[in-house]
């Protein structure tokens, strides 16, 4: 008898669903991988990674977080660290006031290439952790060599910044309409891994950033572990009917192995 091999323990990752309102309905910002990464290579992708030590000392600098669970605190400024790291945005206000940081404001503060920490600690900032809205947990099956436990936010943007991508890990940033990024993956001409393609189906049931907030907080965040099963179409991946994705079995388009 085989052993059955002990499951490699996921890594703490946080990602972003940003949202705008564009001219023809609800836009989503998403970037390309790299296709020398590690994971997902070439991929369409939120803005997202993973949870680094350093993000639990940045709590105190953002607003939202107070009398919250430190390590989700921790997520939710990973979610933010790497959304600048990856996209240029600085989800952030100046002190006391309501709205985000202009373009020229952002600018300003970056001019220098100061780290995000050392942007977030400066003094005359806060981060704007306030505005993510949890939308989802899924965790990397336990079969796979590279497992994440990944949260997903979903958090307005109204702004004037525009999104750069590093060029090292994102080599493309864009907004998007959900459905229309779905089409791609179906005509091949767009790779989107599961997680991914599932919280896109479910946002381009919203037309607008109010609709798609509102149905995110009707709806619970209800942990996803995919795992698969052989029926007599095929193998489907069963995942629960209460994530509001559509289950409990999902085709598994989109399912990458690395």
């Amino acid at each position: 008898m085989t052993d059955t091999p002990t499951p490699v323990i996921p890594v703490p990752a946080s990602t972003i669903l940003l949202l705008r309102d564009g001219a023809a309905g609800l836009e989503v910002l998403m970037t390309a991988r790299h296709e020398d990464a590690g994971f997902a290579a070439g991929a369409l992708v939120f803005p997202g990674g993973k949870v680094d030590r350093e993000d639990a000392a940045l709590v105190r600098h953002a607003r939202g977080l107070e009398g919250l669970d430190p390590v989700e605190a921790a997520f939710r400024i990973a979610a933010l660290r790497e959304t600048f790291e990856e996209s240029g945005l600085l989800l952030a206000r100046r002190r006391g006031a309501e709205r985000l940081l202009s373009a020229a404001e952002a600018g300003e503060l970056t001019a220098g290439g100061a780290d995000f920490a050392t942007l977030a600690g400066g003094g005359g900032i806060e981060l704007a952790a306030d505005l993510l809205l949890p939308y989802g947990h899924w965790i990397t099956p336990l079969d796979r060599p590279k497992r994440f436990d990944t949260r997903f936010y979903a958090a307005p943007f109204v702004s004037d910044q525009e999104a750069r991508h590093d060029g090292r890990e994102a080599v493309e940033s864009r907004w998007c309409d959900a459905a229309g990024v779905v089409r791609e993956g179906e005509e091949g001409r767009a790779k989107l891994v599961f997680a991914t393609r599932l919280n896109l189906l479910r946002l381009a049931a919203s037309r607008t950033v109010e609709a798609a907030l509102a149905a995110a907080r009707q709806q619970p965040v209800v942990t996803v572990l995919p795992r698969f099963i052989k029926t007599p179409a095929g193998v489907r991946v069963v995942i629960p009917a209460e994530a509001g994705y559509g289950g409990p079995e999902i085709e598994p388009i989109g399912i990458v192995r690395a």
